[in-house]
């Protein structure tokens, strides 16, 4: 048995999949199925890609281009645990550039319109700690998540 979520898109799916693999490492791209050439088959011009599977740091997803539908909503995001504030800006930028959009507490957007949760792994750290209504109070504030503010909550 496999499992995977199948991410429902309205077009441009091998340039996602490319893309979302150049940003976390330990990912790769899979098999691509196309749309075949019978006209009875709905869908855009025969040979355009129907699904690409990829894995993010070992965790299998598959995109589907399936028309304009079922638009991507904040009900589904990724969300990637990252170290240290170098790989939060890294990320962050990228997933923010050429159209993707900053939201709050660590939400964004990439050009494509899929949401992405970029959590530093000191986040949650400091989250389980004592200080964690002050930490959750200045995150509130924060559409990129800097840990230096978050610390600084901690300490009080």
């Amino acid at each position: 048995m496999d499992v995977r979520s199948c991410i429902w898109f309205d077009g441009r799916i091998e340039e996602a999949a490319e893309f979302y693999v150049s940003l976390v490492p330990g990912s790769e791209l899979g098999p691509v199925s196309r749309y075949p050439d019978d006209s009875a088959f709905p869908g855009p011009d025969p040979g355009a890609a129907l699904t690409v599977d990829f894995t993010l740091a070992g965790v299998p997803y598959q995109l589907l281009n399936g028309g304009p539908q079922f638009p991507l909503t904040e009900a589904f995001s990724i969300v990637l645990i990252v170290d240290g504030q170098e790989e939060v800006d890294r990320v962050w930028d990228a997933l923010t550039a050429d159209g993707g959009q900053e939201s709050m507490c660590g939400w964004c957007k990439d050009r494509f319109g899929l949401s992405w949760q970029v959590v530093p792994r000191r986040f949650v750290e400091l989250m389980s700690g004592p200080h964690a209504g002050a930490v959750s109070g200045v995150l509130m504030r924060m559409r990129k998540i800097d840990i230096a503010e978050l610390e600084a909550a901690a300490v009080g």
